[in-house]
């Protein structure tokens, strides 16, 4: 989905930030109210957000679609215009261009069940499917959010991660690489939680975003375990620049992460992923 014909999708809309949170260590969540209409998202998309006098950066969107109240970007400072992002307060005013790309396929996975695998700030990007899914949770089978982090204080959305967990429609495990003294959960990879979950292999969709190593194992890990190739769903992130396939910084081989992803079916891609540096 991409702005209106009568929007150049090349133009930022000016968005002012309403409420800026710090979820973790250099992580912002920043939720942001345009000028304008509200560009109107689907779970997985991105923007490219742009801080004035800086550059221009992809985000994934991480609020729920379906609020109406305002764009919420979970934003990690990594770079120049990440972390000038990450720097701004309510009131600042930043640019948008988006909604961009083709997100999770949510309507695929009515009456199947569903597992999410995130790794690290890879959680903001599924934060959406997590919300369709909560709100329609009679439309899936078995759901599972399982979700890794380097420690305890990297783990984003706390609060919400606690609320899912308490749900008893909703099997929710948090595990990290290293624990201090505040932390008595699971301790390693996020694909040793998968053991933990029951689910049918045969009508499994998977959804994972994370770094692209931790994608590697995880799709490894659910193919073992009987979960299709055409099953597993895996946001890819790339340099974007354009948004709209023309500029071509995101090639992946033949396909534009901007444009034919970021979200992409595993058996499209799995001959890309085994090839290093691409």
């Amino acid at each position: 989905m991409v702005q209106p014909a009568s929007h150049d999708p090349m133009v930022p809309q000016v968005m002012r930030v309403a409420q800026a949170q710090l979820d973790a260590p250099d992580v912002f969540t920043l939720k942001l109210e345009p000028e304008a209409d509200l560009p109107r998202f689907t779970p997985g998309q991105f923007n490219m957000l742009t801080a004035f006098g800086v550059g221009e950066s992809a985000i994934s969107v991480s609020g729920d679609p379906a609020s109406g109240d305002g764009i919420v970007h979970t934003i990690r400072a990594v770079g120049a215009v990440s972390r000038a992002l990450t720097e701004l307060r309510v009131g600042d005013s930043l640019g948008l261009r988006g909604p961009f790309g083709v997100g999770w396929p949510m309507e695929e996975l009515y009456g199947k069940d569903v597992i999410l695998l995130a790794g690290g700030i890879g959680l903001a990007p599924l934060r959406p499917a997590i919300y369709r899914l909560l709100a329609e949770r009679e439309r899936f089978g078995a759901v599972a959010i399982l979700y890794g982090t380097r420690s305890p204080a990297d783990i984003l959305f706390r609060s919400e991660v606690e609320s899912w967990r308490q749900r008893l429609d909703v099997d929710v495990h948090v595990t990290v690489d290293h624990a201090d003294e505040s932390w008595h959960g699971q301790v390693g990879v996020v694909t040793t939680l998968l053991p933990r979950i029951a689910f049918d292999p045969g009508r499994t969709v998977a959804l994972l975003c994370g770094p692209e190593i931790m994608m590697r194992f995880g799709v490894q890990a659910l193919g073992s375990v009987g979960v299709p190739d055409e099953g597993m769903y895996l946001s890819m992130e790339r340099s974007m620049k354009c948004g709209i396939g023309l500029c071509g910084h995101c090639q992946f081989s033949p396909a534009f992460v901007c444009k034919d992803g970021p979200v992409f079916r595993y058996d499209q891609i799995r001959y890309l992923l085994a090839l290093k540096e691409l």
